[in-house]
């Protein structure tokens, strides 16, 4: 009885930490790098700027298995460097070498809060509750959007948003630390912590994300570069976020399937979805009928696998921050400057290609695991 009450009083708070944190990440991705541009960043330079918080998130999972824990004390830390950092931003954004140093604190302390908090997400909420409580991270997110699609007329107005989404994400995240009812491993338990067993899902997990990088990082100005203006843009990004919240809040029954089987169908759908954006980038109908798709390449894929990665490790909260370091971490990082690279008229064709091979690997970590 006590924990259906605790659960009650959880997820509004949940909610709100959500609704700030994914409204602090769309401001970062839909907008900084449109910004980046305007300030004279090249392309390259913005896949570089974009590859530092990722990488960041990669590191630090290794740091966390074999020397510190993740603590409600570091969980904090992490809340209030985070909103350092963004203040940092608004003198550092015209320098590209101070700003790209400014991007690795971000990385790093963005890196600890959320794995945090999905651990006592999983931990206390129901498979079917917790997709009605992460859906207000997406409304935070397509809100973002459509209000800085709208409003947004010079370039340093996005970083004040920046900060006060990151301030919020601070109060709101700081309520949560006494919901925290799992232990906290040791570090020599940490040992027993193996990527190599099921290496094969891994690679699967970081070449998704690579997929992503020229979504992530480029979508909006791929779009205006083919005629397409800001504020439809932004409605591009949020029915993506509409359909994405459709599937956090109806996906529960999914969940009770075969993960496997649904992260291998979320894969192929993704690649699809990267093939529309090739054959059709100056195609409004077909590129909101490619967003569509978000609903199955982001909500379905990321809430599946901190599912499926929640079953197979005992030490949660680190497997966790292994799976959005590697996925959101290295994918992420690697994804950004690939990106900048190819940015282009081949670029959505290259990623749909990667998104296969991610396909193939997990495929390989089926097969790997029938015989473990």
């Amino acid at each position: 009885m006590k924990n259906i009450k605790q659960s009650k009083l959880l997820a509004p708070i949940l909610g709100a930490y959500y609704f700030f944190y994914f409204a602090l990440v769309g401001v970062y991705v839909i907008f900084m790098p449109k910004v980046l541009i305007e300030l004279g960043y090249s392309t390259v330079e913005v896949g570089i700027v974009y590859a530092a918080a990722p990488f960041m998130r990669f590191l630090l999972p290794f740091i966390f298995k074999h020397y510190v824990k993740l603590t409600p004390k570091i969980y904090l830390l992490s809340l209030l460097f985070s909103f350092i950092a963004t203040l940092i931003f608004l003198g550092t954004v015209k320098s590209f070498g101070l700003y790209l140093t400014a991007n690795l604190l971000f990385g790093a302390a963005m890196g600890v809060s959320l794995p945090y908090v999905e651990t006592i997400s999983l931990a206390s909420l129901a498979k079917n509750t917790y997709g009605k409580v992460r859906l207000w991270g997406s409304l935070g997110f397509m809100a973002i959007a459509l209000w800085l699609g709208k409003v947004l007329d010079i370039p340093f107005e996005a970083l004040y948003y920046l900060c006060t989404m990151a301030f919020l994400t601070l109060l709101t995240g700081m309520i949560l630390v006494k919901y925290d009812t799992l232990s906290h491993e040791q570090i020599h338990d940490d040992a027993s912590f193996s990527l190599t067993k099921y290496w094969a899902f891994w690679i699967s997990v970081f070449l998704m994300q690579v997929g992503f990088g020229g979504f992530y990082n480029f979508f909006t100005i791929y779009e205006t570069s083919h005629g397409i203006s800001l504020e439809m843009t932004s409605w591009m990004w949020s029915f993506g976020v509409i359909c994405e919240i459709i599937m956090l809040y109806f996906q529960g029954p999914l969940l009770q399937r075969n993960l496997l089987h649904i992260l291998q169908f979320a894969i192929l759908v993704t690649s699809l979805r990267w093939l529309i954006l090739y054959l059709f980038p100056g195609s409004i109908g077909w590129t909101f009928t490619s967003q569509s798709l978000h609903a199955i390449s982001f909500a379905l894929y990321h809430t599946a696998s901190i599912t499926y990665v929640f079953s197979l490790y005992t030490q949660k909260k680190l497997a966790q921050q292994f799976f959005l370091g590697i996925a959101f971490g290295l994918g992420g990082s690697v994804g950004a400057v690939l990106s900048g690279q190819i940015y282009g008229k081949n670029m959505f064709l290259i990623e749909a290609g990667i998104t296969l091979m991610a396909f193939i690997a997990l495929w390989v970590h089926q097969k790997r695991k029938e015989y473990l």
